[in-house]
């Protein structure tokens, strides 16, 4: 397992902090046993928490142009037909995906193809299981065209607590299917917006690995 490069400034940070906590307790209170004890525990937690959060595992996948998979870790919170108005102005079969800040937050291509739209739209920091995070929240949307002529719309959406998104992915440029677009620090969700021919292969309440689960498959 590796440490992701997103979480490079938080773990100087971390260690900026934790070792300004050590020189405190130990120049003003080197005899209090209880206090520097609860600091090494304050440290380890800060530490651990950081290099779980920006850890980044090896995922194995069978590259299939058939399959739409996993954009992300977390649960399958919404399956529903939807009228998406960002870019398609149709209806779309909607499957959401929420990130709680225990799960890898590394975002990835659920296809392969060609990148026709990618849009940063700054808003507000409710819950990501809100109704209305889809649209009002911060987030960006990506539209990525298979080679069937099918596209697939995927929107990265900021939480209460994810108050950054990462983005890679630019308009023109060749999306891999499993490869990185993206990053949202401290939890958040992940909207699929998928055509309302595929064939859905997860269930509400699901929990999905991005890169490894088949969320759908086009038809």
């Amino acid at each position: 397992m590796t440490f992701h490069k997103e979480g490079i400034p938080s773990l100087i940070i971390t260690v900026f902090l934790v070792a300004i906590l050590n020189y405190i307790a130990f120049y003003f209170c080197p005899s209090c046993t209880i206090i520097i004890w609860l600091v090494y525990l304050l440290s380890a937690f800060l530490l651990i928490t950081i290099l779980q959060f920006f850890r980044n595992p090896k995922r194995n996948i069978v590259l299939n142009e058939n399959h739409i998979i996993a954009p992300a870790d977390g649960k399958v919170v919404v399956i529903e037909e939807v009228m998406e108005t960002e870019y398609f102005n149709e209806k779309r079969l909607q499957i959401s995906i929420f990130m709680s800040p225990i799960n890898v937050h590394i975002n990835r291509f659920p296809i392969s193809g060609l990148v026709k739209y990618s849009k940063y739209h700054p808003g507000l920091f409710l819950v990501a299981w809100h109704p209305k995070s889809s649209l009002e929240n911060e987030r960006t949307t990506i539209v990525v065209e298979h080679k069937n002529g099918q596209a697939v719309l995927f929107r990265q959406i900021a939480g209460a607590l994810a108050r950054r998104i990462v983005n890679y992915s630019k308009e023109g440029q060749i999306a891999i299917q499993g490869d990185e677009f993206g990053f949202i620090k401290f939890g958040s969700r992940v909207d699929l917006f998928l055509p309302l021919n595929v064939k859905v292969k997860v269930n509400l309440n699901q929990k999905v690995c991005g890169r490894e689960t088949i969320i759908a498959s086009f038809e």
